[in-house]
């Protein structure tokens, strides 16, 4: 499978990457800056310069894939704007695209609680922001999975997670988070699945059965 991804330089995609290609994907990265190439093409990833906030259109950079997934966002030191240019409008962007390229498969991922505003005024941003993406991937038309985080560590991953549809705050390590997408694109009865997703006792594959 060709899969795009938007974000290829953020924390949880380099964790991702070598899961993917370790399952015989190819991969193409979508970066802003020319020193991200570098690091891409020694992770063996096709590398493409593409800043999300400047171009309208990503069907030429996202290209001739069979799924996407949208792993991009402002970052915790950015303003409000950069909530909606970066977390909203960048994965609108890549839902055109989609569409435009023919490709049907999605995944996003998203965050946890985010009907529940909590946070100082900029955090409450990055949450509408979040949660207007997702609508917006639900109505796409596309063939969705929206996986939703609680709080990212950099703990090792256990391999070992909790997912549902509603969960009690907590975290999880991003490279569980990355194991989890690296087992969705192995799993297209995953499509239309939307879920939290924590620490904690179950093996990936069976938590994400016990979804379907």
């Amino acid at each position: 499978m060709k899969i795009t991804i938007v974000g290829a330089s953020g924390q949880i995609a380099r964790l991702l990457h070598p899961l993917l290609i370790q399952n015989r994907h190819q991969v193409r990265g979508l970066v802003r800056k020319q020193e991200q190439v570098a690091e891409l093409k020694k992770a063996g990833v096709e590398p493409v310069i593409a800043d999300i906030e400047q171009i309208d259109d990503l069907s030429d950079a996202v290209g001739n894939a069979d799924a996407v997934l949208f792993a991009a966002g402002a970052g915790p030191g950015s303003g409000a704007d950069r909530k909606w240019t970066v977390d909203r409008d960048g994965a609108i962007k890549l839902i055109d695209a989609a569409k435009k390229n023919g490709i049907s498969r999605f995944v996003m991922i998203s965050a946890m609680g985010l009907d529940t505003p909590r946070g100082n005024e900029v955090f409450q941003v990055y949450q509408k922001a979040k949660a207007e993406a997702d609508e917006a991937l639900r109505n796409s038309g596309l063939d969705y999975t929206i996986v939703k985080p609680g709080r990212l560590t950099n703990e090792p991953g256990t391999g070992k997670v909790k997912a549902a549809i509603n969960l009690d705050r907590g975290e999880i390590p991003r490279a569980d988070v990355a194991a989890v997408l690296a087992e969705i694109y192995e799993m297209p009865e995953t499509s239309g699945l939307e879920f939290d997703l924590l620490s904690g006792g179950e093996a990936i594959r069976n938590a994400l059965n016990s979804l379907i």
